[in-house]
């Protein structure tokens, strides 16, 4: 009995060690496979921290090209603030010249109309040349009271 209980031990022993020898050959094979992708996790790793500093340095590209965005605009923002600015003082300058002229050719006006209109009334024979005359001497007026005011401007010392 003894004898085969040695044997019965011994093919246990002996199947256990196939089982184990079985399970190292799995386990070698699962190792193989980790250390691949141990290697492609590695790779992946380094690939990603390529993209990162490429990712970075078209970040400070972007930062850089903002700045100068941001200063171009600031520059040309204050540039047409000031040339608001004067186009305000300039159209305000032209719409006090334009009303000084207005006054002007309403002042000259009435003189040179009350002339025509009675010497419409006196000779009704001749309207056409009547029309004609106070155009003209309504120009001749109005030439008269602009370069009058211009010789004003100049002699206060207000050139326009």
């Amino acid at each position: 009995m003894s004898h085969s209980f040695g044997l019965v031990i011994e093919s246990l022993v002996a199947v256990l060690l196939l089982l184990t020898i079985g399970y190292c050959m799995l386990l070698n094979r699962r190792l193989k496979r980790l250390r691949a992708d141990e290697q492609s996790m590695r790779a992946m790793i380094a690939e990603l921290i390529t993209a990162t500093e490429i990712a970075e340095r078209a970040i400070g590209g972007l930062k850089v090209t903002v700045r100068e965005c941001d200063e171009n605009l600031g520059a040309q923002l204050t540039a047409g603030t000031a040339l608001s600015a004067k186009l305000t003082k300039q159209v305000t300058a032209g719409e006090a010249i334009l009303n000084r002229l207005t006054q002007i050719a309403l002042a000259a006006r009435p003189a040179a109309s009350e002339t025509p209109v009675l010497v419409e009334i006196a000779e009704p024979a001749i309207p056409v040349q009547s029309a004609a005359a106070q155009n003209l001497s309504n120009a001749k007026a109005l030439l008269a009271a602009a370069q009058a005011f211009s010789e004003r401007r100049r002699a206060t010392g207000l050139a326009a």
